[in-house]
């Protein structure tokens, strides 16, 4: 089934949620262990829970900095592919950076919301006169009580499959 059509059942139901899942745990291996589930999906938005659970604990016992930090590109990821067919453009991270608050002790909530006038005006727009568009997501991850576990800013790389090159 092709990715378009995954993300309009995951929209319309838990079931089709649980299906979107499984898919990128299988597709996406390195983040098969942490188990990161979408709690709700729109045309401009996610919610992805990150799992209080011993793969994803520090040895403090509290959510890991990694797990927080996969998550919070995750969800920027999946908005973003809502917005850019994988088949026509790449999408990589270029960077992430991420402030600590608080220190996790039950499940982390990852929030993201991408409108879409503001990937027409700052990212479909540049791609008009550049190779490739580069676009900061400011992602906060919060845990089930609303303190505030970490803010972290992914930037992105856009650039459609027609412009990229590779060395040999």
């Amino acid at each position: 089934m092709e990715l378009k059509a995954l993300f309009e059942k995951a929209k319309a139901g838990k079931r089709g949620r649980f299906i979107l899942d499984r898919v990128l745990w299988k597709g996406i291996p390195f983040n098969r262990p942490h188990r990161f589930s979408i709690q709700e999906l729109t045309d401009e938005s996610v919610v992805v829970l990150i799992p209080f659970r011993k793969k994803n604990l520090n040895h403090l016992n509290g959510l890991h900095a990694c797990a927080l930090a996969t998550g919070a590109e995750y969800a920027s990821g999946l908005v973003m592919l809502q917005h850019f067919d994988p088949s026509s453009y790449r999408l990589i991270m270029k960077r992430i950076e991420i402030d600590y608050h608080y220190q996790g002790k039950t499940n982390g909530l990852v929030k993201f919301e991408l409108p879409t006038s503001v990937v027409e005006s700052e990212i479909k727009n540049a791609l008009e006169t550049q190779d490739a568009a580069l676009f900061l997501c400011k992602v906060p991850v919060e845990d089930e009580n609303g303190n505030l576990l970490c803010s972290a800013v992914v930037e992105w790389q856009i650039k459609p499959w027609t412009k990229v090159r590779t060395k040999s």
